[in-house]
């Protein structure tokens, strides 16, 4: 419910009266992780992760230490989670994040390669996987897991989107924008992905079309200027504008 600080005080009152309470250490951590005080989380959950090997304590910890700066002590103890058996395949998505962000890119692939090994049906894991291909610009990979997953699970609509990208790096327009129409029958208020289906409309040569779903994009979230106005400089039917708010004035015209 969002509550992130009343669930931090009853955690931790629950912690006081019971400091081997392993549930209520993985509360308070994620309610501290989610309001971005991870250094504070780490010293419950490492409480925790010594009384007993609790893969999801483990994870959490990763996620603590990662997120306080300590990288190479965040990998080792999600090296030490995804060990565990029975796997416990969110301490694999946390390392493959992990160290995708700190650009080892290869070994995440192998990490979630490994995970898919032992939970073959899982789409996030495929989802994460894409992702980290897509880093290394190998798109076509990437497509091809995305499209096996949009089959698998239509009304996904971020695997919708990540696949619609994909196409849309490719020049595949006319193939995005159907894709990018589904997730808006999903997301009705995505501003990002209208203006990403405005690009593709633009790219086709159906300029009004692709400007009144830019003006849409802009009318839903004011924060779309600078994706508005790339859209619409970039494409090859696009306009040119001598300044910022020529762009602006030009999709807050009501055009029917």
């Amino acid at each position: 419910m969002g509550q992130l600080a009343e669930a931090e005080q009853l955690a931790g009152e629950v912690l006081r009266a019971s400091r081997t309470d392993t549930a209520a250490a993985s509360l308070l951590a994620r309610a501290l992780l989610a309001q971005n005080r991870a250094a504070e989380a780490i010293a419950p959950l490492e409480r925790a992760a010594r009384r007993g090997s609790d893969a999801g304590i483990e994870t959490l910890l990763g996620a603590a230490l990662g997120g306080a700066g300590r990288h190479a002590e965040a990998i080792e103890q999600l090296r030490q989670a995804i060990a565990r058996r029975p796997p416990f395949l969110p301490a694999f998505k946390e390392l493959a994040g992990q160290l995708g962000a700190a650009g080892h890119v290869e070994e995440a692939i192998a990490v979630l390669k490994s995970a898919l090994a032992l939970a073959p049906a899982s789409l996030d894991l495929e989802l994460d996987l894409a992702w980290m291909h897509l880093l290394r610009n190998e798109r076509e990979p990437a497509r091809e897991i995305l499209s096996r997953a949009s089959r698998a699970a239509p009304g996904r609509p971020e695997i919708l989107a990540a696949l619609a990208r994909i196409l849309l790096f490719d020049g595949d327009y006319a193939a995005a924008a159907d894709i990018y129409r589904q997730v808006l029958r999903l997301l009705p208020d995505d501003a990002m992905t209208r203006a990403d289906l405005g690009t593709c409309l633009l790219e086709m040569g159906q300029r009004e079309a692709g400007e009144a779903e830019l003006r849409k994009a802009m009318r839903s979230s004011p924060q779309m200027l600078g994706r508005t106005t790339s859209a619409l400089s970039n494409s090859s039917h696009g306009r040119f504008f001598l300044r910022p708010s020529a762009v602006a004035r030009f999709l807050q015209q009501d055009k029917a």
